[in-house]
């Protein structure tokens, strides 16, 4: 890595913070019944509004009502309506010259039962203002054009629909998972920044090596200046990339296949070199190159490749952004070095107030009141025109904007294991920022450890400390019911963890100032991590 990299990197890390936010969408079953020859019934999945209108939680208790496809007129005034009536159908229109709840109220007022938006991109979640239109009842749903032209195809032009809602399990998994996956990065991110420093101090045995060290050290190092001029420019970022991000999330998302490319490489190079076996090499002039790193790296470059091209596939790309940004934090939790106590205070500070601002204070400050932290997170809605929070139209085809930005750990909600093939519940998400973060702490205290010979009691305290944010930061959201800025929650924890230890050790000096302390080897090399 260059000595630029890994500021720039981070910057696009460091952006989000821990968000897992509670759309009004709920994703719902639609099943079709028809006179197909293929299948007699068939399943697909709708989005819908629970704030707005409610469903039957079992198909037996739905009712069955006619489908009737209305894409062809806008629906949007009281003539679109067909002479034979609407009434007691669920009518599908598309998106288009008027806004939904407008059609929903022609719907209404035609007796029509529900009213089915059919969009050949993403579906997008019926929210925003509803005050204007109070007096809309029916229920609105949103299911994809895809499903709906192959509806026709398989059940036939006579369709019936039931539509439900199986209930959510009281339990939420992904929140465990998530709590696995960010422990387990941070330790082991850590744990790794501290075997790195152990071999550094013992690979340095002179003057000269001792020198060539330090100057290696401080270009990889945060200083309390740089720290603040980092929290800077991420702030411009994230403004820029609110405001432009139809043309900047193609650029964030080249960034994130080069640097989670090579991450990955960086963490199983690290693993194949361990294992004795299959070490053949060939000449490149004047250097041995071990086949098994050219495989990897091609592994690697593959890896990406494939999320690159299949990243909207809800299904399973999820899986491959996961490892990749796990490889991505990991690699720049043992790379970045913060040099002292004082530095984390800074950085992690500093980061929790932007966090803070961009989750709770932008929306009185935006036109549609989100969040910018949430909607960058999440994903703008799309070429919409928004209106008052309310979205009015969408593009026929998929664009920049339907494209979310790769920096968060993405676990996805299935519904009941008898719909899951239908429908995936929408994901809980966990930014970057929110592991890289604490993790630098982390293993700036499992570094300290190391070069004081604390036993690793600084590391376990801040990892546990970590832990114990995070079960804070689940409590208050499902407490709340809305999106946390973890942040705010892992800053304290870890930070007056890590202050009690050093104090109730009266290290408090030393740990402060960090890298003026080594090991009795180094004390006079000056300093260093």
């Amino acid at each position: 890595m260059g000595p630029q990299r890994p500021p720039l990197t981070a910057a696009t890390a460091l952006l989000w913070g821990f968000l897992l936010p509670l759309t009004a969408a709920q994703e719902a079953i639609l099943h079709a019944s028809g006179n197909g020859k293929l299948l007699p019934s068939k399943d697909y999945c709708m989005l819908y509004n629970p704030q707005w209108t409610s469903l039957p939680n079992t198909l037996e208790n739905a009712t069955s009502v006619s489908l009737m496809n209305l894409t062809t007129t806008p629906l949007c005034n009281l003539s679109d309506i067909p002479p034979d009536g609407i009434k007691s159908k669920a009518v599908v229109v598309k998106w288009g010259t008027c806004h939904i709840l407008e059609k929903a109220r022609i719907a209404q007022t035609g007796g029509a039962e529900a009213l089915l938006v059919a969009n050949n991109s993403v579906l997008f979640p019926p929210s925003g203002n509803k005050s204007e239109f109070h007096d809309v009842k029916i229920l609105i749903a949103f299911i994809s054009r895809k499903d709906f032209i192959d509806m026709k195809q398989t059940l036939g032009d006579n369709i019936t629909v039931k539509m439900y809602s199986p209930s959510w399990p009281n339990f939420d998994y992904t929140m465990v998972v998530i709590f696995v996956i960010a422990v387990f990065t941070v330790a082991l991110g850590g744990y790794w920044s501290g075997l790195i420093e152990l071999e550094s101090m013992k690979a340095v045995t002179n003057t000269e090596d001792r020198e060539t060290r330090r100057k290696k050290d401080e270009y990889l190092t945060f200083s309390p200046l740089t720290v603040v001029i980092f929290v800077v420019v991420c702030c411009v970022m994230m403004v820029l990339l609110y405001f432009f991000y139809k043309w900047l999330v193609y650029v964030m998302i080249a960034i994130f296949c080069i640097a989670s490319a090579m991450s990955l490489y960086n963490c199983l190079a690290a693993l194949i070199r361990k294992i004795p076996c299959g070490q053949c090499t060939f000449m490149f002039r004047g250097k041995s190159i071990e086949v098994r790193l050219i495989l990897l790296s091609g592994l690697c470059i593959a890896v990406a490749v494939v999320w690159a091209v299949f990243r909207n596939e809800d299904r399973w790309a999820w899986i491959l952004q996961d490892i990749l940004g796990i490889a991505f934090c990991l690699n720049l939790i043992k790379t970045l070095k913060l040099p002292n106590f004082k530095s984390c205070v800074i950085l992690l500070g500093l980061l929790l107030l932007y966090d803070v601002f961009f989750v709770f204070i932008t929306p009185f400050i935006t036109k549609n009141g989100e969040s910018i932290m949430v909607e960058l997170a999440a994903g703008p809605f799309g070429n919409n025109e928004k209106n008052d929070g309310n979205l009015v139209e969408a593009t026929a085809q998929p664009s920049a904007p339907h494209e979310k930005l790769p920096v968060v750990i993405r676990v996805p909600k299935l519904a009941y294991f008898s719909v899951m093939s239908v429908c995936l519940m929408p994901v809980s998400i966990l930014g970057f920022g929110d592991i890289i973060v604490p993790g630098l702490l982390v293993a700036y205290c499992r570094r300290f450890d190391v070069q004081t010979g604390s036993s690793s009691i600084y590391y376990v305290s801040s990892t546990i400390a970590y832990a114990v944010g995070m079960i804070l930061t689940f409590v208050v959201l499902v407490l709340m019911k809305k999106g946390q800025p973890a942040l705010l929650y892992l800053v304290p924890c870890t930070l007056v963890t890590a202050s009690i230890v050093a104090w109730r050790r009266k290290e408090m000096k030393k740990f402060w100032k960090g890298s003026g302390y080594q090991g009795v080897s180094l004390a006079n090399t000056g300093p260093q991590n």
